[in-house]
């Protein structure tokens, strides 16, 4: 099995930048669904969700394979975008519409966004930064402020 810091080091190339959005989140949706929920290929390596918003424009539901950071009472999702210029979709969508669901180990959770600013960010950030280190080069990389969301159950 390849090791973490191997995974880490090719998580932070730009090449995984432009390749990995268009085959991981694909691949992480049909796992998803062959499994019943019960599986998320990403998250043999961080732990995985799949978050059901609501399009900000749309009124559709997006469904979105994402990494996340468990926490006491929810997790923390991170707007990396894989270090790409935008900030992905879906945070634009819990922005306008922040209630929500996740799929959470087979299980689907009714929940609520907020994003993380000031000082809440700024920790919320170093506690990201341990869990998944490529994180500090997605945002060299950018001149955007990748967003944090806090999501609890509703």
């Amino acid at each position: 099995m390849i090791g973490v810091r191997a995974v880490q080091k090719v998580s932070s190339t730009r090449a995984f930048a432009r390749i990995a959005p268009h085959v991981i989140p694909a691949m992480d949706r049909t796992v998803h669904r062959l499994t019943r929920g019960k599986v998320l290929l990403s998250a043999q390596m961080l732990p995985g969700v799949i978050l059901t918003s609501t399009g900000a424009r749309s009124g559709q539901a997006r469904r979105s394979p994402l990494a996340c950071m468990p926490e006491e009472g929810g997790w923390v999702l991170v707007g990396s975008n894989f270090g790409r210029a935008g900030h992905p979709a879906w945070t634009h969508n819990l922005i306008a519409r922040p209630d929500a669901e996740i799929s959470w180990k087979g299980q689907e959770i009714p929940v609520t966004a907020r994003l993380l600013e000031g000082e809440e960010r700024a920790e919320v950030w170093k506690t990201a930064l341990v869990f998944w280190p490529p994180y500090a080069t997605y945002q060299k990389r950018v001149e955007r402020e990748i967003r944090l969301f806090r999501v609890v159950r509703r």
